[in-house]
Order: structure tokens, then sequence, then C-alpha cells
């Protein structure tokens, strides 16, 4: 304002409402204080009221302050207030009233109350009478859409009309599509719609016999054909592709049982329903696999170790623990050697721990064969060794004796030279 000592501020209210109007004075000198409305007409001058309309009263009255209320505030007493100080020379500033006008109404139109999936479908939302204009929001469920909007103004208010295009699916029925005001003078005005959305059907097939694992000759087949539409689908029937349906099956509204399968009933197997809307189907392919064949009890293959004693220096047993062979006839000493392959022999035979896995075996008829080839290969492995060791033998028992030979005729040829 022009004044350094009178102070005031501008008032936003809502028709209707109350707006308070404050003229202030800094450093008062016990001036007269002086309110005019914006026709320039005196509304209260310091607590008297010469205005006779009765919606202005005193709310406080001091040397430094006149603070008027006006009740029940109309698009009418938007303007300008003037604060007036009778100094010398006279003071004065003004204090904008802006009133402000929720919607009149809110109006949401749809083209057609029950829309069918895949169809677009408009709406269109108008919030009348406003001040100032209405800003519109638009929500599918918890999701904000975006809509077009047109303002038309009629003298000092404004009419807003937003419009949005959907195609609707069918998680679409039931959720609301909401129009909402955005507006100063107003708090959570909305109105909504709710989407009734027909569909054709939606089919599903459970097998549930047998309840896991493949269809087998003799099975029991149960299969549940689960159907969902809008409206409710009036006619669901089950029926074979590729082939008439087998005489033994049996048919019972959503259900398809067959007490024994077998080859005969492979093929594709159609559960169909339909509505107002459409129609619509599923295939069960059902292929029938061979028994399950019955195996013969498990056999106990039982391995009896047996221990080889030494008869003769020629029939010694094999030893798997044998690393070192004598580096001549001289060093071979066959007591030393006959006692050391009895003990060889005896480390070698089986011992109940080594052969109760072959004893005891209930793995069934693969570890029976698994065991017989493992003591058939160690036996074979054992000959072998057997031979080898007997071979020595026998070459150092020969050498053994032919050595005092040699020697006797090497002396004789050194006495005849």
């Amino acid at each position: 304002g022009d004044g350094q000592n009178l102070f005031t501020e501008d008032v936003t209210v809502v028709e209707g409402d109350v707006a308070t109007i404050s003229c202030r004075v800094k450093n008062s000198d016990d001036s007269v204080i002086q309110l005019l409305n914006p026709n320039r007409q005196t509304i209260y001058f310091r607590d008297f009221r010469p205005l006779k309309d009765s919606r202005f009263q005193l709310v406080n009255f001091s040397n430094s302050e006149l603070r008027v209320s006006l009740t029940n505030v109309s698009i009418s007493d938007e303007g300008r207030y003037f604060c007036q100080l009778y100094t010398d020379p006279p003071q004065e500033i003004f204090m904008t009233i802006t009133v402000l006008v929720p919607p009149r109404n809110l109006v949401l139109d749809i083209q057609k109350d029950t829309v069918v999936e895949g169809e677009e479908i408009e709406l269109n939302c108008t919030a009348m009478a406003s001040r100032p204009a209405t800003t519109i929001k638009w929500y599918k469920g918890s999701k904000e859409l975006t809509g077009k909007s047109e303002v038309e103004q009629w003298s000092d208010m404004y009419t807003v009309t937003s419009q949005i295009s959907l195609t609707v699916r069918r998680e679409d029925d039931g959720v609301p599509v909401v129009c909402e005001v955005d507006h100063p003078a107003v708090k959570d005005l909305q109105t909504k719609h709710y989407l009734d959305v027909m569909y054709k059907p939606q089919i599903r097939v459970s097998q549930i016999l047998p309840a896991s694992g493949p269809t087998r000759e003799g099975d029991l087949l149960d299969l549940l054909c689960q159907v969902e539409g809008k409206p409710e689908p009036t006619d669901t029937m089950w029926f074979r592709v590729d082939d008439e349906m087998p005489a033994h099956v049996i048919v019972s509204g959503s259900n398809l049982h067959i007490s024994s399968l077998n080859k005969s009933d492979n093929g594709t197997y159609r559960c169909e329903a339909s509505n107002e809307v459409g129609k619509a189907f599923v295939d069960y392919m059902l292929y029938v696999c061979d028994p399950l064949t019955t195996l013969p009890p498990p056999t106990t293959t039982s391995i009896i170790p047996t221990t080889i004693s030494d008869t003769t220096a020629t029939t010694e047993p094999a030893v798997h623990g044998f690393t070192q062979l004598p580096n001549s006839a001289e060093e071979l000493d066959y007591g030393d050697l006959s006692a050391k392959n009895r003990e060889a022999g005896a480390k070698m035979a089986p011992q109940p721990e080594a052969t109760s896995w072959f004893r005891d075996s209930r793995a069934g008829e693969e570890s029976a064969i698994t065991a017989v080839d493992h003591a058939v290969i160690g036996g074979v492995v054992a000959v072998v060794v057997f031979a080898m060791l007997c071979l020595l033998i026998i070459l150092g028992r020969y050498f053994a004796r032919h050595k005092d030979r040699f020697r006797f005729k090497v002396s004789m040829d050194d006495v005849a030279v």
C-alpha cells in the first residue's frame, strides 16, 4: 500500500463461508481508522457501522486495529476493500477478496452400461459452474488415466468436460472408473462407474486321476473341465475330436471318466463351452502308456570265502600284496617264502566284514549281478598271480640245482688244463 504505517492482507474465501477483513496500524497515534467496500461506501468508521448490511460484524477495534467479519460470502462480494487512516496526509491501502465457487454438479456419462470384452468405450465427466475452472482427474482402479478436457465460460463461471476412451478386458469387470475433481474450494469430490464387462468362456482342464505320472493301461482317468464366463456359460460338453467317443467313457456335466484305460482310448478329447458372447474350447491329448511290469523279487547272492593252504613248495596261493621278488636263487628261503605265502594267503582270504555286503545285499537283481561280476574278476586275477608266482618258484629251484653242476664242470676244466 501507499501508507507506511497501515497494513492489510488479501483474503480468499469459499462461497458461503466467512471472510475476515483486517486493517492494522503500526506506531499508532490514535488516528481514525475507516473501512470501505469496493463501491467506496463506508462499512465501519472506527467502531461504528454506517452500512446497513448486517453481514458485516465488528470483531475487534482498537487504536492499532479494525477487524471486521463478512458472513455468507457471495460472488458479488468479490473485489477491493480499502483501509483508510486519517493522518496528515491521509493514508490508504487496499486488500482483495477472492471468492471460490466449487462445482455445482459432477456428472459421469458412459455410452452403455454393459460392454463386451475387446470393445472401446467412451466416458465423459462434467464439472459444472465452478470458479476458477476445475481440473478433472481419471482413475481406473488405482491407475491414473489421461483425459482430454474442454472448458466453457459462462459469465464468471466455468464448466469443464473431460473425456477418456477405454478398450475393456475381462479383468476390468467390476473395476471402478473414477472421475475426481481437483479444485481449491472442495476436497474429495468424485463420482465413479463400475465396469460391467461380458466375455466368452475361459476353460481349464484338470487331470484329477491319476494324480501324477503318465497314464497307463488299466489306470482310472478323471478329467474336470472348469469354465468361467460372463454371462455364465449354459452349454458345456465333452467330445472326441479325431474319432467317436468310446462307449465305456462316462461324461457327467463337466467331468469325463474312464474306469480302465486301454490303447484304443488314445486321442484328443475336447471340452467346449459357450455363452451369449461366444464359444471356447480346450483340447486334452490322451496317450496311454504300457502298464508297469512287475519285477521278480530280488535274489540273494552269497560268496563263501575260501583259504588256499600250501601243500608243497610249488602250490602257493596268489599273494595280492607281494611286491618284491628274490634277486637270486641263493636268497630264496623256501621255508620263509612258504610261511610268508601262507600269511599273505590268509590276508588275501575274504573276511566276514569284506563279504558281508554281498551276503546281506537286498538291493535287488542289479546289485546281485554286479557282485557276481566283481567276484569273477577277482578270481581270475588271483589265478593269474598265483600262476606267475609258481613259475618264479620253479625257475628259482631249477637254477639252484644246476648251480653246483656248473661250478663242478668249471673246476674239472681247470684241472685238465
